[in-house]
């Protein structure tokens, strides 16, 4: 399936482009509940739809949000929560104890996080309680599979070395249509 050309839309730097109304209505579609602090369409999935939002470091109720690339497709998120169950995080984490070149680029995988972060609190205020905590375990650990395909979608490829591991072992979640 080709990849759609995403309406023209206000850019927000590597964030990607401001939350049209219409993948605002989609994201509501897909989480089933509207999105909060959503400020971005960080990744569009190939078949049209946004499937990772950047999401504000404070929610609109005041609550410190670490998560900024938050999965929002339904589909990918049921299949990665299958891979976490399947043990992979465990395997993960212990390839990170073992591998020095692998640990050196999650290590470089977190600080990518936060530098998009910083983008995002530079134009919506710093919030002091997060500082320095990415997602998903890094640097040292492996939590959060759903967190890691974020920010390696949104990202992309070579960004983050186990989100990436994840996008390959998904395959195709796109191919039987949008999922919303």
């Amino acid at each position: 399936m080709s990849e759609p050309e995403p309406p023209a839309q206000a850019d927000d730097g590597d964030l990607g482009p401001a939350l049209s109304p219409e993948d605002r209505e989609a994201v509501r579609r897909q989480l089933g509940r509207p999105p909060r602090g959503a400020a971005s369409t960080a990744h569009r999935c190939p078949c049209g739809r946004p499937d990772v939002v950047a999401t504000a470091p404070r929610l609109e109720d005041g609550t410190p949000f670490p998560t900024t690339f938050y999965l929002t497709c339904p589909r990918v998120s049921s299949l990665v929560g299958t891979l976490e169950a399947s043990g992979l995080m465990k395997e993960m984490a212990a390839r990170l104890e073992d591998d020095d070149e692998l640990a050196a680029s999650y290590r470089a995988a977190h600080e990518d996080y936060l530098a998009r972060r910083a983008q995002l609190e530079a134009r919506l205020g710093e919030v002091p309680e997060i500082a320095g905590v990415s997602a998903g375990g890094m640097p040292t650990r492996v939590k959060c599979l759903h967190a890691l395909l974020g920010h390696a979608l949104a990202a992309g490829p070579g960004t983050n070395p186990l989100g990436d591991e994840v996008r390959e072992a998904l395959g195709e979640w796109w191919a039987e249509g949008p999922c919303a």
